[in-house]
């Protein structure tokens, strides 16, 4: 029993991070007709979007402590059960408000999932076979994004969108199952004791900021609501840092941002990934409203990005050999920023081989960028530091492309408003995708603030 749970857990838990990966990827293409179906516009759909990736931020953190205290195998199935259950959800929404709703729980889930997911793949697994196990649950996150939108475009053109989330209920069960027979429910003899009131102020803080940020703009909740969630937002994000300076274990260490190539990974990563996490949202609402494509031509083409970040994914290691992370990031940086801010120049007469041209560069160079991002960060972490630098880096990512969709359709309204437009045309966007562009290229300041050696060991560079 002992070879096949080794052997087969590594399956389970790719399976579950590829429902998860997929269902993030495939919405994006749906997201026209969803609104269409329960009578809202795609640019107030972005509340659907924020509430989970704010529910991801907000429940990451104590993923893994729930881990240790209740068991792995526990928190893995609960969160199979809660993402499904959202899932459905989802699908029988009528009305904006139980969308978003629905879409906060999937978070939930997938907050559990992932980090769990991980942990149960650690414990489970021999350290001789654990490279090749992880090498089989990174492949969701690279196959996920490049499958997810012409599968999202697929399923929305030739049936309905609400497939999209019922075909989660069949996977969810039988993950649910598999993960109760293979999977140990290992605790932590001693778990650390929990931080209530750091995680209090903690989600308070980012659900006030995100949330209200993002239905300031919309009719969902009244402008008083709206206004009263950011002043609690921002109250508790000041509390908390004071709070962080005197606890002995914050759920989220900000102290972690002296080291400098901490900070140019995770604050350098949020603005960066705020222009490229906006991206997503707005390339399938240029390609069907502005262009009249339908989800499935729209998908085919959006799809180039993750394919060209495939391929990005084997030059890395040389490319940061050969130039080291402090130059690689800062240039590019600007170069990725620039093929964000591309389909500014899209046209319904553009041909659709100069889109998939465009996209697969800006994929290598945005793939370049965060796997960059996302090991530096560590760079000068401390093992008994690492967890918590993981939880805090994960929190940030979430909150950046949480952030960039917000400040994406932001953009658009305010182009609305400019052109005296009554509804989203071709001619919207423009400013939209100049504006994450600059704020994806202000980002190269901080990569350009790291020491030249920054990461040399992890570059294998002299």
């Amino acid at each position: 029993m002992a070879l096949s749970r080794e052997r087969i857990v590594p399956f389970i838990v790719a399976v579950a991070l590829f429902m998860e990966n997929m269902d993030s990827t495939v919405i994006a293409t749906a997201l026209p007709a969803i609104a269409a179906d329960i009578g809202t516009s795609p640019i107030e759909l972005k509340l659907a979007i924020t509430s989970y990736l704010l529910a991801l931020a907000i429940f990451i953190p104590m993923s893994g402590w729930m881990a240790d205290r209740f068991g792995a195998r526990t928190i893995f199935r609960s969160a199979i059960v809660v993402f499904v259950a959202g899932s459905l959800a989802c699908a029988v929404s009528q009305e904006l408000w139980h969308f978003v709703l629905a879409r906060f729980l999937q978070g939930m889930g997938g907050a559990m999932m992932s980090p769990v997911g991980r942990l149960v793949l650690i414990r489970s697994v021999d350290k001789s076979r654990l490279v090749d196990a992880m090498a089989l649950v990174t492949m969701p996150a690279l196959i996920g994004p490049l499958l997810g939108p012409p599968l999202g475009g697929l399923i929305t053109t030739y049936a309905s969108w609400h497939w999209i989330f019922i075909i989660n209920v069949p996977i969810g069960i039988i993950g649910f199952a598999l993960v109760t027979a293979f999977v140990e429910n290992v605790k932590s003899e001693v778990p650390e004791p929990f931080d209530g009131p750091g995680m209090t102020l903690v989600a308070l803080g980012i659900g006030g900021l995100a949330f209200g940020s993002a239905v300031i703009t919309v009719d969902f909740v009244p402008k008083w609501l709206a206004g009263a969630l950011l002043a609690i937002g921002a109250g508790t994000t000041l509390a908390y840092v004071l709070y962080a300076r005197r606890a002995p274990n914050p759920v989220m260490d900000l102290s972690l941002f002296a080291l400098p190539t901490f900070r140019a990974g995770v604050a350098g990563g949020f603005v960066f990934r705020v222009g490229a996490g906006a991206l997503p949202f707005l390339l399938p609402l240029l390609l069907q409203i502005g262009f009249g494509m339908t989800p499935f031509e729209s998908g085919m083409v959006t799809f180039a990005t993750a394919f060209g970040a495939m391929v990005m994914k084997t030059l890395v290691p040389r490319i940061l050999r050969r130039f080291g992370f402090r130059l690689a990031m800062t240039i590019n940086a600007l170069l990725a920023a620039v093929t964000i801010g591309a389909p500014a120049l899209f046209s319904p007469g553009t041909p659709v081989w100069v889109m998939i041209s465009v996209l697969l560069v800006g994929g290598l160079f945005r793939s370049l960028q965060f796997t960059s991002v996302n090991t530096i960060a560590f760079a000068d972490v401390e093992p008994r530091r690492m967890s918590r630098a993981t939880s805090l880096a994960s929190v940030s990512q979430q909150l950046s492309v949480s952030t960039g969709v917000t400040i994406g359709a932001l953009a658009l309204e305010l182009s609305m408003m400019a052109r005296g437009d009554a509804a989203l045309t071709a001619a919207t966007f423009p400013p939209a995708f100049v504006t994450i562009a600059v704020i994806s290229a202000s980002a190269t300041l901080l990569f350009a603030m790291m020491p030249k050696d920054a990461g040399a060991e992890m570059a294998q560079r002299k």
